[in-house]
């Protein structure tokens, strides 16, 4: 592996530590009085610091050392938890970040951090942390056996106390090569603290070993006082009662532990054993791999529309069998595929908890964040996308939906507001609802907005209903803010929400309640990359319609078309509903009109319309592929794929024929 793809490693386990360390601060922040926040905390900030150290990015460990010191000092209790303390780390993970940020784009990762790391210094030297020396080691019957066993067998026993620098970053590390040395030379029969706490590094700088080995005092002080950032070594030899004087002090349960051990130099010690590989069923993967395998199983999904059309008109049995065995097979492997490429919203999610503690902070306000349903996984080109609609929406939120304390509390509201984000499949769908219990949106503003600006006229304004109105703040440049702000307001409006949404293929809807609050509701495609499509014909040409976007079929004679305003409509299901005939929208040549009308019913959140087209020609699974850059911004085609027969069939954008 060269260096590159250490570096690559490197970022990814760096952001997930970093991860890890924001969302147990959020948790921590909540409930300060659950130290195993904090432990946890500890536990990436250390693993973090090791990794920089080893990779030379010097900033990163140093920053995350004097966050390790405040850490340590909170979880032996020796500081307050108070809101500096608590800011202090939030900053210093924003620091870390930036870091990894810039490491990942090439950069050297150095960051000025000295007011930062002077701010961290002067909070523990606030409540000093006591430096503990490593506690005595304690000779209990089975290892004075033990040691009693080994000195019939001429073995020597030494009490070895290692005392390493207090500066070094790597204190782990460092104990993990000193236990390396003792190894070659003999056994290691007992440590203070534990192995386990010394893997951990919970001990300050020193710590104490029993070594039964052959070897003499002068050269194991030697091989030891070799490791890098060893301070000094103090080796004391152990009185041993030979086991001829232990007979009839020892206990039978001491004796039975005692026929599972057996001593021996050199032997593996208990760091060494607790190194062994664990039992991972996981790997990482480079995405742009996974994206090679989809573009080729994309190919492989056109050939097997081909071979299923060859299949049909040839009429051979034995053909059929393996073209249904060949389709069959693809499309468990088509369903692997996909599944591989599955992320759960939480790497989206992630962020906002830190998002939305700091808006709120500025603004004044108490704001709780609940995020449910997590785990619900989105194609990862669907979740590239999504971010930043999201974010538009919370913000959104916390600016306009959720009140001040005190207006909640006059209000008869609890004084800190809640925002509810939340996420879960249904069919081929997944679903991402942001509900807040704030102030709702003002219809009257709302529309009074909208007339100012001449989005609409006095005459439409009549007409419009409750979830008409709300939909106008999806118009450009729409805000209700009375003033510029940093969070919102800014002339950009939710209209950016709305166009990235429906160009995932997806929608978005309100509902809301004024006084009580808004829910937005997204509806979102599973994946973007193979879908199920409606193939019709017109004229000469074959279209797809997604699946996705229909709600059913039907045949339509002539006398049942009504005109309005110069435009068909027809009557379904009691609502009246317009016609577009996509033969005359997509000027298609050579089309006459038949005895009867066939339509697909297709709709856009709550609006819906029928298309017309010549006939059906049945569902089919095909591969979205894009127009590329000579044929950009095509009104009403989201994309191409080719047929079992190489022949091209354009995609229709439904969402684009729907005003």
């Amino acid at each position: 592996m060269d260096m590159n793809q250490y570096l690559e490693v490197f970022i990814e386990e760096s952001r997930e530590h970093l991860q890890n360390v924001n969302d147990q601060l959020m948790r921590f922040e909540k409930n300060t009085d659950d130290l195993g926040y904090v432990n946890e905390i500890f536990r990436s900030a250390h693993t973090l610091k090791g990794m920089s150290a080893t990779m030379g990015f010097d900033d990163l460990a140093q920053l995350t050392h004097k966050m390790e010191n405040v850490l340590d000092a909170v979880r032996n209790h020796q500081l307050d938890v108070h809101t500096e303390v608590l800011n202090a780390l939030f900053e210093s993970v924003d620091a870390l970040e930036i870091m990894v940020q810039s490491i990942s784009e090439g950069g050297d990762g150095q960051l000025d951090v000295k007011l930062l790391v002077q701010k961290l210094q002067r909070i523990v030297a606030e409540e000093p942390v006591a430096q503990h020396a490593a506690s005595s080691i304690e000779y209990d019957e089975l290892v004075q056996t033990l040691l009693s066993q080994t000195a019939d067998q001429g073995f020597n026993a030494f009490e070895i106390t290692v005392q390493l620098e207090r500066t070094s970053l790597l204190k782990a590390a460092r104990a993990y090569m000193v236990f390396d040395v003792l190894e070659q030379a003999g056994d290691v029969i007992k440590s203070a603290p534990t192995v386990q706490d010394i893997e951990q590094e919970k001990f300050e700088s020193s710590f104490i070993v029993i070594l039964v080995t052959n070897e003499s005092q002068e050269k194991l002080q030697a091989s030891i006082m070799e490791v890098s950032e060893v301070e000094s070594v103090k080796i004391a030899a152990v009185p041993v009662k030979k086991e001829t004087e232990m007979e009839g002090l020892v206990s039978p349960e001491v004796a039975a532990a005692i026929q599972e051990v057996t001593v021996s130099a050199p032997s593996k010690s208990p760091v060494e054993e607790k190194r062994q590989p664990s039992n991972n069923k996981t790997i990482r993967v480079n995405i742009d791999r996974l994206d090679s395998l989809m573009n080729l199983f994309e190919e492989l999904v056109i050939d097997r529309g081909r071979l299923e059309q060859i299949s049909k008109e040839l009429n051979n049995s034995e053909l059929d069998e393996t073209v249904e065995r060949m389709s069959r097979i693809s499309g468990d492997l088509q369903t692997i595929i996909l599944n591989m490429r599955m992320v759960p919203v939480e790497t989206v999610f992630n962020r906002f908890p830190r998002m939305v503690r700091q808006l709120s902070k500025d603004l004044g306000k108490q704001i709780e964040l609940q995020i449910v349903g997590a785990d619900t996984e989105l194609d990862r080109t669907v979740i590239d996308e999504i971010g930043d609609p999201l974010v538009h929406l919370l913000r959104n939120a916390v600016d306009h939906g959720i009140e001040m304390p005190q207006a909640r509390l006059e209000n008869g509201k609890n004084e800190k507001g809640t925002i509810r984000l939340k996420a879960y499949h249904s069919g081929n769908h997944v679903f991402i609802d942001l509900e807040d219990d704030g102030a709702g949106i003002n219809r009257e503003k709302v529309l009074q907005k909208a007339l100012d600006r001449g989005i609409i006229d006095g005459k439409t304004a009549e007409t419009l209903t409750d979830k008409q109105v709300y939909e106008l703040i999806f118009a450009s440049g729409f805000s209700t803010a009375e003033q510029i702000s940093d969070v919102s307001g800014r002339g950009v409006g939710l209209d950016v929400v709305k166009n990235t949404i429906e160009s995932l293929g997806g929608s978005v809807t309100i509902d809301s309640n004024e006084g009580y609050g808004s829910r937005f509701s997204i509806q979102l495609p599973l994946t973007l990359s193979i879908i199920s499509a409606l193939l019709v014909q017109m004229s000469e040409e074959r279209y797809a319609l997604p699946l996705s976007s229909i709600i059913e079929t039907a045949i339509v004679q002539p006398k049942e078309v009504m005109h309005v305003h110069g435009q068909k409509v027809i009557d379904f299901r009691g609502a009246i509903i317009p016609l577009l005939d996509l033969k005359e929208l997509f000027i298609v040549p050579n089309s006459v009109q038949g005895d009867h009308y066939s339509v697909v019913i297709v709709k856009k959140g709550e609006k819906t319309a029928g298309l017309i087209v010549d006939s059906f020609i049945g569902q089919q699974e095909i591969v979205l592929k894009s127009l590329g850059h000579y044929l950009p911004g095509v009104f009403a085609i989201s994309g191409a794929t080719i047929l079992g027969d190489g022949q091209v069939a354009l995609i229709i954008d439904c969402n684009a024929l729907i005003k």
